[in-house]
């Protein structure tokens, strides 16, 4: 694990080859999501999104927790504000929601290394991904109901990566999921022991580096778009990105490799 300081930013940002690793890095604070961690979370990803170099990133967290969700006593400080923290908090969750969709958004694949607990907006941001690694330890939970606070939300992610019954089941009873059940639910892809998660991550972000970029990256776009249309409309807009992607230089040269029996050579175009 990297030493932790004052002068450390909330967010770090290492590359290995074509694989961006963003780091969580509050440890202290159970890298529970300040404005400034929020802040800082939305620039890195910013930056991954405008870096043509960059074609899959981990997300990644130091210390015991992965992301303990939004820091309440930042939350609670602002009570004292003229209007109880109204403007605030709206700003918040706006900022907030903004960087969940800015991972939704990353033209690259994200992929979480959970290795601890993720809960309230730390569940939300780990079901934003679009893969999740966990530790056999790491545990979800979206327990807002226990402090009431309902955890809505998180509930817009999490109603999307599981079926909603189990997602309601969660955000009722605010109970810990572990590792094992949320993989079977659907939120988790892969358990792995706790020392391997990160490596885990990495294999997998690297495995999807090696593919055509622009097929990637035309596949996301289109899967998110066409999951929220009605079937017919779904296949309309597949359809499009289908078309679209037999265009680009790396459908004919994977085409054309297939053919000929060799390896491609990615273009990335």
């Amino acid at each position: 694990m990297a030493m932790t300081g004052e002068n450390t930013p909330p967010v770090t940002r290492r590359d290995e080859g074509a694989v961006a690793i963003l780091t969580l890095d509050r440890p202290a604070a159970r890298n529970s999501l300040s404005r400034a961690m929020l802040s800082a979370l939305q620039a890195a990803l910013d930056g991954v999104a405008a870096d043509r170099a960059i074609r899959a990133v981990v997300l990644a967290a130091e210390g015991p927790a992965f992301c303990a969700g939004h820091d309440l006593k930042e939350i609670t400080a602002r009570r004292a504000d003229p209007d109880g923290g109204a403007a605030f908090f709206a700003d918040t969750m706006a900022a907030c929601s903004a960087v969940m969709q800015a991972v939704v958004a990353l033209p690259q694949p994200v992929v979480a290394a959970v290795q601890g607990i993720a809960t309230a907006a730390g569940c939300q941001l780990a079901a934003s991904c679009d893969l999740v690694i966990a530790a056999s330890t790491a545990k979800f939970c979206t327990p807002g109901v226990d402090i009431g606070l309902f955890c809505s939300t998180p509930g817009v992610a999490l109603a999307r990566a599981v079926p909603r019954k189990s997602a309601m089941e969660m955000l009722l009873l605010g109970e810990m999921v572990p590792a094992e059940e949320a993989q079977r639910l659907g939120l988790v892809n892969r358990v792995v022991a706790p020392e391997a998660v990160l490596p885990a991550a990495l294999d997998l972000a690297g495995r999807i580096a090696a593919r055509s970029a622009v097929a990637v990256q035309m596949g996301k776009r289109g899967f998110n778009t066409q999951a929220a249309l009605p079937l017919a409309e779904a296949y309309d807009a597949a359809g499009r990105v289908m078309v679209e992607n037999l265009l680009a230089e790396d459908a004919a040269e994977g085409i054309g490799a297939f053919v000929a029996k060799r390896r491609p050579e990615w273009r990335h175009r």
